[in-house]
């Protein structure tokens, strides 16, 4: 888990013309939340911050006007669609030795038994609660062997200490399927005799 550390800013300006400004002034508007405390809206900087959110589950160390420390984790990153750049950001306050629910990637390794399977990931992350300085970036599960209706459930994938599953442990996560191999139509098998 990396924490990275961003100053920000508190902004009393609100509206579209003023997250219009903060944008072009390649900043990016935000809202940190949490713990029963005021919402604060804050501007942070564009370039550090999007760097920042490559990370999943990044534990941002805010440096608040150079008076506040708090520790966040984003819930929402609204981006321009077609762009790609960051509009908004919502952060949520937490504490060292806090449990909090966030999701962790599945990554698969191994190669599927011989036939013409296919893989299919039902959770492409996988819920978890863990504490807010240990959130593992992802789990990695292995589908070496794995043949035509086998799945891999929750509770066989094997979790870092000190995470726990936040969803139902009989929930499917990765299933194999067998190809389907397309049978020609009657039509077009007339079509190749008369040809």
């Amino acid at each position: 888990m990396s924490e990275v550390k961003i100053s920000a800013e508190t902004r009393s300006e609100f509206g579209k013309g003023a997250a219009r400004r903060i944008r072009r002034d390649s900043k990016v508007p935000g809202v940190l939340y949490g713990h029963g405390s005021d919402p604060l809206h804050l501007t942070l900087p564009g370039h550090e911050l999007l760097l920042a959110l490559r990370t999943p589950n990044v534990l941002i160390a805010l440096d608040i006007d150079g008076k506040t420390n708090e520790l966040a984790i984003p819930k929402s990153v609204q981006r321009d669609p077609i762009k790609g750049f960051l509009e908004h950001v919502d952060l949520q306050l937490v504490q060292r030795g806090e449990k909090v629910n966030v999701e962790i990637f599945v990554h698969t390794e191994g190669e599927l038994a011989a036939g013409g399977n296919l893989l299919e990931h039902v959770l492409n992350a996988l819920p978890v609660e863990a504490e807010a300085t240990h959130i593992p970036e992802s789990v990695t599960v292995s589908v070496e062997g794995l043949s035509a209706g086998d799945s891999i459930l929750a509770k066989d994938i094997a979790l870092p200490s000190g995470v726990k599953l936040a969803v139902d442990e009989d929930a499917v996560v990765i299933q194999v399927l067998a190809a389907q191999a397309e049978e020609a139509s009657e039509d077009e098998g007339d079509e190749a005799a008369q040809a």
